[in-house]
């Protein structure tokens, strides 16, 4: 069976790694989220690419949500004693991949192929792309101005409430190579619990994107990322509240409107009704089991 999930944050990185255990190798492709993409002390970092690396080579600190296990932060510390950027936390391990990405793409590789590369490297056996190669950045617009994503989520740890969100220079974007051909191909395509604003949105900006998975054939499944309506991690449930309204399944089913079939929605968040397919489930991932458990209900449903 040929998956095809959109994804960004560490909940669509744990769902991702539990689909990539219940399906054969070489049957999941995850297109990710680049809109929250930034340039740190010189480097050009992937957050959303890296969680998937680093989730799926079982690299991943677990427990952090983010990052390398066994992590230290000397570098970070030495760069801000000489005045450099130090917000963003780069670790000591995930420094090594920065530097080798900078390298290749100074080099003319675009993200697509290096991010291949490294899935050869660590030995993932899913195929992880990039939504876009070209420059697409989230900008989030708030009372009190507009900032990148990074400076909002990071920088100001998401306190400003949002009434809006951009995809800046996504017009002039195009699909990174295999996303539209993955899309056609596909027996399923699946929608992360990820945050529709900010980590499946910036995907979906990408001209082609949107309209594939609209004119899909197969069946297009979403797992919510709320839980009796509240977020399990992030401000998303503060977001759906001010810009659609409310936190109940039809709104983030509204979120997704006329790109999915069927959404599955945690048990804590029913009774409710939508405009499309409610399907109940445990979705908090806390474990291994939790995960391929979702996924296997997940494409349960797909394949319906």
């Amino acid at each position: 069976m040929r998956a095809v999930l959109l994804s960004g944050g560490g909940g669509g990185a744990r769902f991702a790694r539990g689909l990539a255990g219940v399906l054969e190798p070489g049957e999941l492709t995850v297109v990710g989220n680049v809109g929250d993409d930034v340039e740190v002390l010189g480097l050009h970092v992937s957050p959303d690419l890296d969680s998937l690396l680093y989730t799926l080579a079982g690299l991943i600190d677990d427990e952090r949500g983010w990052g390398r296990a066994g992590e230290t932060w000397n570098v970070l510390a030495a760069a801000g004693g000489w005045g450099g950027e130090d917000w963003f936390r780069i670790g000591d391990l995930d420094l090594g991949l920065h530097l080798v990405r900078a390298q290749r793409l100074r080099e003319g590789a675009p993200l697509s192929q290096v991010t291949a590369e490294f899935c050869v490297r660590t030995g993932v056996a899913t195929r992880i792309l990039p939504a876009t190669d070209d420059r697409l950045r989230t900008r989030i617009v708030t009372p009190a101005g507009t900032f990148g994503f990074q400076e909002w989520y990071v920088g100001r740890r998401h306190e400003d409430e949002v009434d809006a969100v951009e995809y800046e220079s996504a017009r002039e974007a195009t699909p990174a190579p295999g996303v539209l051909e993955a899309l056609a191909a596909a027996d399923a395509i699946l929608l992360a619990p990820s945050n529709p604003y900010l980590s499946l949105g910036p995907i979906l900006a990408v001209p082609g994107i949107r309209d594939a998975v609209a004119a899909r054939r197969v069946r297009c499944v979403a797992v919510s990322p709320l839980v009796g309506g509240r977020s399990v991690t992030g401000p998303l449930d503060r977001m759906l509240r001010r810009m659609a309204g409310g936190t109940t399944p039809d709104f983030v089913a509204l979120s997704h409107k006329g790109l999915i079939d069927a959404l599955v929605v945690d048990e804590a968040d029913l009774p409710a009704e939508a405009a499309v397919e409610l399907v109940p489930s445990s979705t908090l991932m806390r474990t291994r089991d939790d995960e391929r458990r979702l996924a296997e209900r997940v494409l349960e449903i797909a394949c319906a």
